[in-house]
């Protein structure tokens, strides 16, 4: 996994391309490097770095704030501005970074900052007139700006900064190669950048397996029983193993899946779970358990098969080094990050990770852990039914279409980029480029919401249809793993085969691109319209595709 990044500023940023180039931590970044000191030709011209930059490449641009807002400059010469010239200031210096927008998949912005020099004026700096205050107005409008923008994401240099206790910045690097960061704070912002690269990506990590005894609460709950764990309380393990079950709770509130993997009696350990008066987390906020005596790398393994995500999705917690050793070993794909031996670190090193980023929360984010619960509870319908159909129809299953809109915009994103094995092209697309590609041509983009008797599963489907010479062809072919196999899939080919008659277009295609991971969206296709396929893994629809029976699908 190798990411383009383009670094663009104002001072000598040559350290830290330095550093991107030679850290080991994916994602590998490939740096580009544009001038320092030429911000604005970059972003206002067809300045030669943009040769070596491809469109789904990530910008980095980091300025001072004197760079960017000229009214801060008089503001140190002694002539304060007011607050909205500021902010006009960013709000221009915004728009000439979104200008290169489709060229970028993403644009991140540290925070400005001001050096250990700039301070004057003691806590009077941050009132009006002041340095700081004028530093906090232009932060507050740019992180306006990019709660509206889905390209633009703002680093927090701020705390990065902070982290390297006083040794971020070197007035002699400054002053002899217009360096305006020290080592340490470059190194400390490297961590930073991969993780909004991950996130940008779509790869921040959606599944956290935690252990019991001495994880998640302290003591063993077997050989105490439940009312005897140190769970909250006065006693400072207790509380510390509270304060780390808070933390997986935001996790799991962000969005990111929550399991369980333990040496333990299962009824003995829900019972805990769902007695102890000091638990924050409760039986329903984990999406699955293995609780028993078998192997803990078996039982991570069979975890992230039942939520059917990746095993280089999933994140191990666990106090025992034997058991990381085992899990780390046997699926070198998870993430089994050394853990503090004291649980007073938990919190603090959970945090840590930097595993977790995303780019913004869809309403299918927050809602994940219950929509695997609601799965859950479909499984369990299953395996009570003989006959898949009679199981099929019992679901009632409902398909709403719906053009892609605004409110839909960031989920559809989503789905587009994350989605690999029901991909038909793997295509990957910001949410403005994917916003702006039906607006060109006879183009259109249909995003498809299930649910059924047991919840509403949310947006799990895109299909994007464009207009060719002898009829029409569909260019993404998207559908969420965890609704496949229940006619949804069949569903949207029939959706397209109709909107192409409502075209007038006498035919649609459909060519697949291969990729590692999407061959069962090729196989669907191969069922669906026939296995007698050419090398080009093209087939041609002529006509309407049958709507499945137990479906009903609303347009």
């Amino acid at each position: 996994m190798t990411q383009i990044c383009l670094l663009v500023s104002d001072f000598n940023i040559a350290p830290l391309a330095g550093y991107l180039r030679n850290d080991e931590e994916l994602p590998i970044v490939d740096v580009v490097e544009a001038p320092h000191g030429v911000v604005e030709p970059v972003f206002l011209s067809e300045h030669s770095v943009w040769q070596r930059v491809p469109v789904d490449a990530v910008a980095l641009v980091w300025t001072r704030p004197e760079a960017i807002a000229p009214s801060f400059v008089q503001l140190l010469r002694g002539v304060p501005p007011p607050a909205d010239v500021l902010e006009g200031e960013v709000d221009r210096f915004v728009d000439l970074l979104l200008g290169a927008g489709p060229r970028l998949r993403g644009l991140l912005v540290p925070l400005w900052t001001l050096p250990p020099s700039a301070r004057a004026a003691g806590i009077g700096d941050f009132k009006v007139g002041g340095c700081q205050w004028a530093v906090q107005c232009m932060n507050a409008r740019l992180v306006q700006r990019a709660s509206e923008s889905a390209l633009l994401h703002v680093l927090d240099a701020q705390t990065v900064l902070a982290a390297t206790k006083g040794r971020s910045y070197d007035a002699k690097l400054w002053h002899r190669g217009k360096i305006a960061f020290a080592n340490p704070a470059l190194r400390q912002l490297v961590g930073e950048v991969k993780a909004a690269l991950r996130a940008v990506d779509g790869r921040g990590k959606k599944l956290v397996v935690v252990d019991l005894d001495d994880t998640l609460w302290g003591g063993s709950v077997g050989e105490v029983g439940w009312q005897h764990l140190k769970l909250g309380g006065h006693d400072y393990v207790g509380e510390a193993h509270v304060e780390f079950q808070h933390a997986l709770k935001g996790l799991a509130q962000r969005g990111v899946l929550l399991a369980i993997a333990s040496r333990n009696e299962e009824d003995v350990a829900l019972q805990a779970i769902d007695s102890h008066p000091e638990m924050v987390l409760r039986r329903g906020d984990f999406a699955a358990w293995r609780i028993g005596w078998g192997d803990k790398a078996a039982s991570v393994a069979a975890l992230v098969e039942e939520l059917n995500i990746g095993l280089q999705d999933a994140v191990f917690i666990d106090d025992h080094p034997a058991e990381r050793a085992r899990v780390r070993e046997a699926l070198p794909e998870v993430l089994v990050p050394e853990w503090p031996a004291d649980p007073a670190f938990y919190a603090e090193a959970l945090a840590g990770l930097r595993a977790f980023d995303s780019v913004g929360l869809s309403r299918e984010d927050l809602e994940r852990t219950r929509l695997y619960a609601d799965e859950r509870r479909r499984r369990q319908a299953r395996h009570a039914i003989v006959s898949l159909d009679d199981w099929l129809a019992g679901l009632q299953m409902a398909v709403r279409a719906e053009a892609l809109d605004g409110a839909s915009l960031e989920r559809a994103a989503q789905l587009l980029n994350k989605t690999n094995q029901m991909n038909l092209r793997t295509r990957r697309l910001s949410a403005e480029q994917l916003a702006a590609w039906p607006q060109e041509g006879r183009r259109e983009i249909w995003t498809f919401r299930v649910a059924d008797r047991f919840g509403d599963a949310g947006l799990c489907g895109l299909v994007g249809l464009a207009a060719e010479k002898s009829g029409g062809s569909i260019c993404d072919f998207v559908l969420s793993c965890r609704v496949m196999g229940r006619g949804v899939e069949e569903t949207l080919l029939h959706f397209a085969s109709l909107r192409a008659r409502e075209m007038g277009w006498q035919e649609l295609l459909v060519e697949g691109l291969p990729t590692p991971k999407n061959k069962p969206c090729l196989d669907f296709f191969a069922r669906a319209l026939g296995s007698d396929t050419d090398a080009a893994l093209t087939w041609s629809i002529c006509g309407e595709f049958a709507l499945p029976n137990h479906v009903q699908l609303h347009a």
